[in-house]
C-alpha cells in the first residue's frame, strides 16, 4: 500500500512539475477561456450577413432589386445552355440555379459575383456524362460530381488550405481555358448547322464538321446564325448607346434572354403547327419537366466512382471563381474573402447537388453584368432566386419550344471572349520560356487529348521546373569591391543617420523578399506584404472600407475587420498616431528568379497600395538581378536605374525605379513630398508576418535601437 501511494505521489509530483503537462494545460486553459468570443467570431466569420446586413443601407434596394432581375433573366438561358454543354436534360440547368444565390447573399463576400452552372463545369462536367452515362443518368452523374466539388472546396476551405491552388499559375489557367472555350464551341456546332455524326475529339470533330457542312440544315443555320448576329448587334449597341439609353443598356445586357424569347416564339409559331417534332423545320428542346424535383442523395456507388474524375472539375472551377472574385474586389475597391469563397463554393456545390444539380462557380459574364447594374451587396442573390424559381415552376412548358440552335448560338457568343488570343500567349514567350511552355502545354493537351490531363500536364510541368530550378541552383561570382569602396560601405552602414535622420523614414515601408518570387508564392507574399502596410499605415481616405466611402459607404466589412484583427494581433493600439505611407521599398536581392504570374500580382499589389495610400505613394526596387530585371522588362514593367529619367513614352508616374541599396531608395528624392506624421520605419520580411511584427515592436519599445536594426537589415 505504501509503494502505491508512493507512486501516486510520484506522479502527482510530475505533473506539477512536467515542462509538456503544464503547458498543455495552460493552453487547454486559455482555450477555454477564449473559445466563445472564438466561436462567436468564427460564425460571423462564416455567415458574413452578420456583418453587412445591420450596416445595410434601404436605398440600396433598388440597385440590388434591378441587379437581381436581370442576373435571374440571364441565368434563364445560361442555365439551359451549360446544362446542354454537360449533356444534360437541359431543364437541370435551371434546377442548378436557384440555390446558390441564395446562399451567397449569406457567405459571400463580394457584391458582385454571381454563381451558377458555367461552360467550364460545363464541359468538364460532360467529360464524366460520357464515361458513365451507360451505367447512370446523366443527371445524376452530373449531380455526383457537384457532390465531389462541395467535398473537396470545403476541405480546403474549412481547413484554410486554399493555397494549394495556387500551383495552377495564371499561363497554364489561360491556356487551359482557351482549350476548354474551343472545345466547347466545336461541341456546339453540330446544333449550329444541324448535322448529324459527328465525332469525338477536336480533331474528329474539325474533320467532321468540314466534310458534312454541305449537308447543314438551312433552317436551322438560318436560326442559329440569326441569334449570333442579333446579341452581336445588341452587344454592340450597348457599347455605343448604353451611356444615353437606360432601355439599350438594359436589352443589351439581357442579349440573351431576349434572344431566348424571341426564337422560342418563332420556334411556336412556325412548328406547333406541324405536330410531330419529326416534321419542324428546325430541332427543339422539348423540355417535359415539371417544377423543382424532390431532393435526393446521388447513389453511393456513382458517388464512389465519380471522386476521382471530380478533381480536374473542382480545381479550375475553385481558381476560376476565386479570380473572378479578386479581379472585381480590385475593380470596386473591396476585399474579398479568398478562405470564406472558397468555404461557400464548397457549401453551395455540396448541398446543390441534392437537388439533382450539376456544378456551379462563378461566372465572368454574370458576375461582369451585375457590376454594371451597380450592385450594392449581395442580398440582389434573394431576386435571383425568385426568378429562376418562378422560371422553373411556371415557364418551362414554354421552354419545350427553344431551338437547339438558339442554345448553340448562346453559348457560342458566351464563350468565344474566353479564348485568349495569340498576343497574350506572345506575352508569355516574352516574360518567361517556362510559363509559355507551360501554357500550350495546358491548351494543345486539353484540346487534343483531354482537359483533364491537360490541366494535369502543365501543373505537373511547372512543379518539375520548380524541383529542378532548386536541384541545379546557380550562383554568380563577382570581384571584392576595392578596400576603399568597402570601407566606405562599411562606415556608411554604421552611421546612425544612415537613412537621413526619422523624418525621411515615417512614411516608409521595406519589404525583402527571402527566396523566388514566381506562382506558387507570389499571391500569399503580396497578400502579406498588402496585410503589412494596412497594419501599419493609415489610409489615404477616411474610413477602412476603401475610395468608395468618399461617394457613399461601401457595403463590405471584411476589410475593416481584418484590419482591425491585424494591428490588435500586432499590438498597435494607438490607431490615430499610425503614419500615412508614401514609399514602399522591395528588396529583390536574394531573388533569384521571377515569372508571369508573380509579376501580374505585384502589379495588382501596386495598384492595392496606392489605392490605400492614395495615388502619391511610390514603389521602388532595390538589388535586381539582370535576369530578374529582364522578366519584369518583358513583361511590361517600365523601369529606370536610380537618377535615370524615364525615356520611354507614357506618364513618368508610372516608371519603377531601380536602385542599389535600401538607402539609396529611401533617400532618392520623391515624386510628391515627405510624410513626417507618425512613426518610424519599419523593415520586415514578407515572408513573415509574425517576424516582421516582433521587429517592429521591438523598434517601437526601444528607439535607442532603431539604427541599430537598419544596420544590421541593410
Amino acid at each position: 500500500m505504501g509503494k502505491v501511494q508512493h507512486y501516486v505521489e510520484a506522479a502527482k509530483n510530475d505533473l506539477r512539475t512536467d515542462h509538456t503537462w503544464n503547458k498543455l494545460g495552460n493552453l487547454t486553459k486559455r482555450g477555454a477561456k477564449a473559445l466563445p468570443e472564438a466561436s462567436l467570431h468564427y460564425v460571423k466569420e462564416k455567415a458574413p450577413i452578420i456583418g453587412w446586413l445591420p450596416k445595410y443601407d434601404y436605398r440600396w434596394l433598388i440597385n440590388d432589386g434591378i441587379a437581381g432581375l436581370t442576373l435571374g433573366l440571364m441565368l434563364i438561358p445560361q442555365g439551359l445552355s451549360y446544362a446542354k454543354i454537360a449533356e444534360i436534360p437541359v431543364e437541370y440547368g435551371l434546377m442548378s440555379s436557384w440555390l446558390p444565390a441564395s446562399i451567397y447573399t449569406v457567405m459571400g463576400t463580394t457584391k458582385d459575383l454571381s454563381t451558377g452552372p458555367t461552360s467550364l463545369i460545363g464541359l468538364l462536367t460532360s467529360e464524366g456524362v460520357h464515361e458513365l452515362e451507360h451505367k447512370y443518368p446523366p443527371s445524376q452523374i452530373a449531380s455526383a460530381m457537384a457532390f465531389w466539388m462541395g467535398v473537396y472546396g470545403m476541405i480546403l476551405g474549412f481547413l484554410n488550405l486554399g493555397f494549394l491552388l495556387e500551383f495552377v499559375s495564371l499561363p497554364v489557367l489561360a491556356g487551359w481555358i482557351t482549350a476548354v472555350a474551343i472545345t466547347i464551341i466545336l461541341n456546339q456546332m453540330p446544333s449550329l448547322l444541324g448535322i448529324k455524326g459527328v465525332g469525338s475529339g477536336a480533331a474528329q470533330q474539325i474533320h467532321d464538321i468540314f466534310a458534312k457542312l454541305p449537308k447543314a440544315g438551312g433552317w436551322t443555320c438560318l436560326i442559329g446564325f440569326s441569334g449570333i448576329l442579333f446579341m452581336t448587334i445588341l452587344e454592340k449597341a450597348g457599347a455605343r448607346w448604353s451611356a444615353k439609353s437606360k432601355i439599350v443598356w438594359f436589352f443589351s445586357i439581357t442579349r440573351a434572354f431576349s434572344t431566348l424569347v424571341l426564337f422560342t416564339g418563332i420556334s411556336y409559331a412556325v412548328n406547333s403547327p406541324r405536330g410531330s417534332p419529326k416534321n419542324f423545320l428546325f430541332e427543339a428542346t422539348q423540355v417535359t419537366a415539371n417544377g423543382q424535383e424532390a431532393p435526393s442523395i446521388p447513389p453511393p456507388d456513382l458517388i464512389a466512382e465519380t471522386a476521382m474524375k471530380s478533381i480536374a472539375l473542382f480545381i479550375g472551377a475553385a481558381v476560376e471563381h476565386g479570380a473572378i472574385a479578386r479581379a472585381f474586389g480590385v475593380k470596386n475597391d473591396y476585399v474579398p474573402d479568398q478562405t470564406q469563397e472558397l468555404c461557400y463554393f464548397g457549401v453551395t456545390n455540396f448541398f446543390n447537388s441534392f437537388f439533382h444539380a450539376m456544378g456551379v462557380g462563378g461566372a465572368m459574364s454574370r458576375t461582369s453584368v451585375n457590376s454594371q447594374c451597380n450592385v450594392k451587396s449581395p442580398l440582389s442573390g434573394v431576386v435571383t432566386t425568385a426568378v429562376v424559381l418562378i422560371s422553373i415552376y411556371f415557364l418551362v412548358p414554354a421552354l419545350y419550344w427553344i431551338p437547339k440552335a438558339t442554345l448553340a448560338a448562346i453559348i457560342i457568343t458566351a464563350v468565344w471572349n474566353l479564348i485568349h488570343p495569340p498576343s497574350h500567349f506572345y506575352h508569355f514567350w516574352k516574360t518567361s520560356l517556362a510559363d509559355f511552355i507551360s501554357s500550350m502545354l495546358a491548351l494543345w493537351v486539353a484540346l487534343f487529348v483531354d482537359a483533364e490531363i491537360g490541366i494535369a500536364v502543365a501543373v505537373g510541368f511547372n512543379i518539375i521546373y520548380c524541383l529542378l530550378r532548386q536541384t541545379f541552383a546557380r550562383i554568380t561570382a563577382s570581384k571584392v569591391p576595392k578596400r576603399s569602396e568597402l570601407a566606405r560601405s562599411i562606415d556608411a552602414d554604421r552611421d546612425r543617420d544612415a537613412y537621413g535622420g526619422e523624418d525621411r523614414t515615417r512614411d516608409v515601408h521595406v519589404f525583402r523578399f527571402t527566396d523566388s518570387f514566381f506562382f506558387p508564392n507570389s499571391y500569399a507574399t503580396t497578400v502579406a506584404i498588402l496585410d503589412s502596410v494596412q497594419t501599419y499605415h493609415a489610409p489615404a481616405y477616411d474610413g477602412a472600407h476603401g475610395p468608395e466611402s468618399r461617394k457613399g459607404r461601401n457595403w463590405s466589412v471584411v476589410a475593416e475587420q481584418r484590419i482591425k484583427r491585424l494591428r490588435k494581433s500586432a499590438g498597435v493600439l494607438d490607431q490615430s498616431a499610425l503614419p500615412p505611407i508614401g514609399l514602399v521599398v522591395l528588396d529583390f536581392t536574394r531573388v533569384n528568379h521571377a515569372d508571369s504570374t508573380a509579376c501580374t500580382h505585384l502589379q495588382n499589389l501596386v495598384k492595392e497600395v496606392r489605392r490605400y495610400g492614395g495615388s502619391r505613394v511610390e514603389v521602388r526596387f532595390v538589388g535586381m538581378s539582370p535576369y530578374v530585371r529582364e522578366r519584369f522588362v518583358r513583361y511590361g514593367w517600365k523601369m529606370a536605374d536610380d537618377g535615370d529619367a524615364w525615356k520611354g513614352a507614357g506618364d513618368e508616374s508610372a516608371v519603377t525605379h531601380v536602385y542599389e541599396s535600401v538607402p539609396a531608395a529611401v533617400l532618392s528624392p520623391r515624386r510628391s513630398p515627405v510624410i513626417t506624421e507618425g512613426t518610424d520605419i519599419r523593415i520586415d520580411s514578407s515572408e513573415d508576418p509574425e517576424k516582421a511584427r516582433a521587429m517592429h515592436a521591438q523598434r517601437s519599445s526601444s528607439p535607442d535601437e532603431l539604427g541599430g536594426e537598419k544596420r544590421r537589415d541593410n
